[in-house]
């Protein structure tokens, strides 16, 4: 007798509210960067002038109390494509994709903790001017992790999830190729271009937009 297990003829759809998820992540990533790029000079040796302005400090200080909810939808963005690969799923892609996904998570987190620790230290120190060596070397560390590391990271996570979209086909060629394109323009753009981490939230846009139009055409189909 054969001990064999079967699997289930079609993975189990996640929730209507988790599939949204991505556009919940890139509406609060496009947030988090708007707020922050129009408070803080894009230029990280900037003299921390906007410090000494309210509205900014406050702005800066509302997106970085959303960076741990943008982190949290993303985890569940990444939960919505694993099961939309479901039993398709390859083990080395499945481990760069789990892999370089939590490394940007990671990258959020830290960078926002880093930044929220330098503006709580210098609004409450009124001595301390942007000149301050811990300025300077939060404001360093903090752009590096999240425009440097983290967006390479978010390189890498759209190259193998549009590896793994075009070989198992869970995911249209055309939004495949288009990851591959944006991945490409991340991954070896300047930091110092304005605006250009905004590719990334407008791909898992497409993304999940794309995912939701396919479950509802299928369910149409099966009506």
């Amino acid at each position: 007798m054969s001990t064999t297990p079967t699997m289930p003829a079609q993975v189990p759809s996640p929730p209507k509210g988790v599939a949204v998820s991505g556009i919940v992540f890139s509406g609060l990533f496009i947030t988090n960067l708007v707020l922050i790029r129009l408070a803080v000079p894009a230029d990280p040796a900037d003299p921390g002038v906007w410090l000494q302005e309210p509205e900014h400090r406050e702005g800066v200080r509302f997106a970085l109390n959303l960076f741990p909810f943008t982190g949290i939808a993303f985890l569940w963005f990444m939960g919505v494509l694993r099961n939309r690969i479901g039993y398709f799923e390859d083990r080395f892609f499945a481990t760069v994709f789990l892999g370089s996904g939590l490394m940007f998570v990671a990258m959020i987190f830290v960078s926002g903790a880093l930044a929220q620790g330098v503006l709580d230290t210098f609004v409450a120190s009124a001595n301390l001017s942007g000149k301050h060596d811990v300025y300077v070397l939060g404001r360093r560390t903090a752009y590096a992790l999240l425009t440097m590391y983290g967006l390479k990271m978010a390189a890498v996570f759209m190259f193998v999830t549009s590896t793994i979209g075009l070989r198992t086909k869970v995911l249209a060629p055309w939004v495949s190729f288009t990851g591959f394109g944006v991945g490409l323009v991340l991954l070896i753009s300047l930091t110092e271009v304005p605006w250009i981490a905004l590719l990334f939230p407008a791909w898992v846009i497409l993304v999940s937009a794309w995912i939701l139009f396919a479950e509802l055409h299928t369910k149409r189909l099966a009506s």
